[in-house]
């Protein structure tokens, strides 16, 4: 029995390489952890000379925000990305079957919202005036549930890989469209309905601008809002107290060190749950992205 042993220095260049993706975490880390004044005089280092917690004593005082803040982003995030890969995948089903009458017409305006925006005026005013969702969940959910780019990979990767035969004998056996798309397309869609769920949960998890134009109320902050609003409160008070001192020492606030820590808290999250979509994720932005 022959069996195919990988070459050793791959293994050796591919570990090497997994390790080099960890520096810039460790870096983050060690930063968050350094003592403002020491990172101010020697800049950025793997192990800091003197270590403070004094970043994340600032940030715990905010404790009961944060985790309401991760609370909120956490429930856009998962139903965003829900309702994303039902519109998304629905869509770029009908466009992958040819017989679909309206198919060249909806390619079309979805590669012209791909080219050019409405604009921030427009934009705003339709949440707001038609919608009326401000300073509600709906207005950090509906922004990000459909992307152009996204019903492409899809779309090819329906057309690619999945047999029109495989469609007609499901309907010559009795099964309707809805049947044919939730029992033969999902469940063979899974590495690109988890590369594309990849894609849209990082880009629920890391918007802050919704909130900043939709919302007001405090409860309803995502957590990248939070966290940049802290960051912005910081540096404002430390300009203020400066100020106020400018004769005698000058007061320091940790900005190097907060901005580090935030990063650390914010992007937990989205390191647990791309290892289990991993392996889906390559097949399914290959496969999706071979034709057009």
């Amino acid at each position: 029995m022959n069996s195919k042993r990988t070459n050793p220095v791959i293994i050796i260049v591919l570990t090497l390489f997994s390790l080099a993706c960890l520096i810039p975490f460790w870096l983050v880390l060690m930063i968050s952890l350094a003592d403002e004044d020491w990172v101010t005089v020697h800049g950025y280092s793997f192990w800091p000379g003197k270590f403070s917690l004094v970043a994340y004593q600032y940030l715990i005082e905010d404790a009961e925000k944060i985790l309401r803040a991760y609370g909120v982003s956490a429930l856009v995030t998962i139903i965003g990305v829900v309702v994303s890969l039902f519109v998304t995948s629905a869509m770029a089903y009908a466009l992958s079957r040819k017989e679909f009458p309206l198919r060249g017409a909806l390619s079309f305006y979805i590669l012209i919202t791909m080219l050019f925006s409405g604009g921030l005026l427009p934009w705003y005013l339709v949440y707001t005036r038609f919608l009326h969702v401000q300073d509600t969940l709906m207005a950090l959910i509906i922004p990000g549930l459909i992307g152009g780019f996204n019903v492409i990979i899809m779309r090819t990767f329906f057309t690619n890989s999945i047999p029109p035969s495989l469609i007609d004998s499901s309907q010559i056996d009795g099964a309707g469209e809805f049947r044919t798309y939730f029992s033969i397309i999902l469940p063979l869609s899974l590495p690109v309905m988890a590369t594309i769920g990849l894609f849209t949960t990082v880009s629920y998890w890391n918007d802050w601008f919704t909130s900043l134009v939709f919302i007001q109320n405090e409860k309803l902050f995502s957590l990248q809002y939070l966290l940049t609003k802290t960051l912005m409160n910081a540096s404002f008070l430390q300009t203020i107290a400066n100020k106020a001192y400018s004769s005698t020492a000058q007061v320091t606030t940790p900005l190097e060190s907060i901005r580090m820590a935030m990063a650390m808290i914010a992007i937990g999250p989205l390191v647990l749950v791309f290892p289990f979509l991993q392996k889906y994720f390559v097949k399914g932005l290959t496969v999706g992205a071979v034709k057009g």
